[in-house]
């Protein structure tokens, strides 16, 4: 069973968003997506100063089985990027939640949040699909 963080919140699409206190939002993909895609091998990120509607094409991983996009949970400035993916896109798999997260946001309406998916919710989807 992958492990689903209960202060994160989740996209049906498997990314994961979390709220920071500066209020910016931190996004990544699930440790259940990571596991499904395999050794991941190539991260194409957005460039910082992108504006993202929630659901956009934000871009794309790439593992040794497929190649899968990256959607925003939420709408938002891209402010920045994890340039450590560049040369180390196992971090993705290695740690999905935190030295493997993808891109940071300037959220355009926080509340946006409340429409994903809770950690419990996230997690049942999960199970259905397997």
């Amino acid at each position: 069973m992958s492990h689903t963080p209960t202060e994160l919140k989740y996209a049906s699409s498997h990314e994961w968003a979390r709220l920071e206190e500066d209020g910016t939002v931190t996004v990544g993909i699930t440790d259940h997506a990571q596991a499904a895609l395999g050794d991941v091998v190539f991260v194409e990120l957005p460039e910082p100063g992108t504006v993202l509607a929630a659901g956009d094409d934000a871009g794309v991983v790439e593992s040794v089985k497929a190649a899968s996009d990256i959607y925003s949970p939420i709408a938002g400035e891209v402010l920045e990027v994890n340039g450590q993916l560049e040369d180390e896109p196992e971090r993705v798999n290695s740690d999905p939640y935190n030295d493997g997260w993808f891109f940071k946001l300037q959220p355009g309406d926080i509340n946006e949040l409340d429409a994903l998916l809770t950690a419990e919710d996230y997690q049942q989807q999960c199970d259905d699909e397997d």
